[in-house]
């Protein structure tokens, strides 16, 4: 897989993700749980942008971006409008950071540990996509538990 495919695959999932909270019809409802769900969809949010700001961001586009990971899922009552703002904007910030980068590149090890030694920056990539895809299906889920609607 290259750079260029990640980042298409990125701008897909983040753009599910996008339409699943535009979906809520009641903002508030972003910041409510059902069932054995215990995060909100609005935190589930917060979450995907601060990993992806921090592993994709900061320690492959030396943006800088510091994560505090607690108040990805304590902040509550964070605009809608806000919140897809960031995942736009981790939209450009995934294209300008992965694009660039050559099929050697994403062989290496990432540069931080992530769940096991040296593993290939591409071997990240994945991981994070299908995180990034495992909580859009849980923001579906609430929308849909909390909000009763089928689709």
């Amino acid at each position: 897989m290259t750079g260029v495919e990640f980042v298409e695959l990125y701008q897909r999932d983040l753009g599910k993700l996008i339409t699943e909270l535009e979906l809520f019809r009641e903002e508030e409802n972003l910041w409510k749980t059902a069932g054995a769900i215990t995060n909100a969809s609005g935190n589930l949010a917060l979450h995907i942008i601060g990993g992806l700001n921090f592993h994709i961001g900061n320690t492959l586009g030396n943006t800088g971006y510091i994560r505090n990971r607690d108040l990805e899922f304590t902040d509550k009552n964070i605009p809608r409008e806000v919140l897809i703002k960031e995942l736009r904007s981790l939209v450009s910030l995934i294209h300008s950071t992965l694009s660039t980068l050559r099929n050697d590149q994403l062989n290496e090890p990432f540069p931080r540990f992530f769940d096991k030694e040296n593993a290939s920056t591409s071997y990240v990539l994945v991981q994070l996509l299908l995180h990034l895809n495992y909580h859009t299906g849980q923001v579906n889920y609430l929308r849909r538990a909390i909000e009763g609607s089928a689709t």
